[in-house]
């Protein structure tokens, strides 16, 4: 195992707490609808792949990039098997939906890592994945709360200290693995999941359900990130090819969001 410098040490728990509160603080101030565009940013992947190119080297940040692209699957199988097992109430629900979307992730990761990926089958993977998963979900209720302590100061501290705790994880981990898992591993959704243990902490598993209904067609900014990290780290380096993966992903939220705009004006037109 490579030792990091302490300088990158701290800078990775710098940048780590500081994206995920300060973006989370933004929404906080600003609006919920801020805030379901920033659920939907790659925060987690990108600093994953980000510090294990610092660490390790570009060429091996690329290589897992790909397999996070398949990746992603094991992610919505975390979903999946959370949904299942978290159907109670309380911290019992909480934990149950946590060893069971775990154990899944963990299954559906350890068959992923058994393929070799390239970008197209990669992203083919995740893709009929998404169909699936959406197919399974349709009869899932959609549930509304007025969410606001999910937001608050304390609960975005919780979700950035956690989630910098699962960047540390990830990131060491990566220099023991093979690209295929650290791949895997830097799918995993670190920024996601602290928000969805809040809200079913406190508000129930139903609020809990309705978020891994509607997470498949979130992945698209995902999805396009890591394409075009995949892509760029090698030859533009890291910072660019971060920035370039941002740019992308940006653009396809913004997309995104124009197109369920249009789809919510035509049903009400009707």
């Amino acid at each position: 195992m490579t030792e990091v410098p302490l300088i990158w040490q701290l800078a990775k728990l710098l940048v780590s707490i500081g994206l995920v509160f300060g973006l989370g603080a933004v929404a906080v101030r600003v609006s919920p609808r801020v805030a379901g565009l920033l659920a939907g940013y790659p925060l987690g992947t990108a600093l994953a792949l980000f510090f294990i190119g610092l660490e390790i080297s570009p060429v091996f940040a690329t290589q897992s990039a790909v397999h996070t692209l398949a990746g992603f699957t094991a992610t919505l199988a975390l979903g999946g098997g959370y949904l299942l097992c978290g159907r109670q109430d309380g911290l019992k629900g909480v934990f149950t939906g946590c060893a069971g979307g775990l154990a899944a992730w963990l299954v559906a990761g350890g068959v992923l890592s058994q393929f070799e990926f390239t970008r197209v089958s990669g992203t083919l993977v995740t893709l009929v994945a998404i169909v699936v998963f959406t197919w399974l979900y349709r009869r899932v209720p959609e549930a509304r709360v007025n969410a606001s302590g999910v937001f608050s100061w304390s609960a975005l501290a919780f979700r950035a200290g956690l989630a910098t705790l699962m960047i540390f994880i990830i990131t060491t981990l990566a220099h023991v693995v093979p690209a295929a898992w650290a791949g895997t591993l830097a799918a995993f959704p670190v920024t996601m999941l602290p928000f969805l243990l809040i809200l079913h902490a406190s508000y129930g598993a139903a609020p809990a359900a309705t978020v891994i209904k509607h997470y498949p067609m979130g992945l698209g900014s995902l999805l396009s990130y890591t394409l075009c990290v995949s892509l760029t780290y090698e030859t533009w380096g890291l910072a660019a090819g971060t920035f370039a993966g941002f740019a992308v992903a940006t653009l396809w939220l913004l997309g995104w969001l124009r197109v369920q705009q249009w789809w919510a004006n035509r049903r009400l037109a009707t």
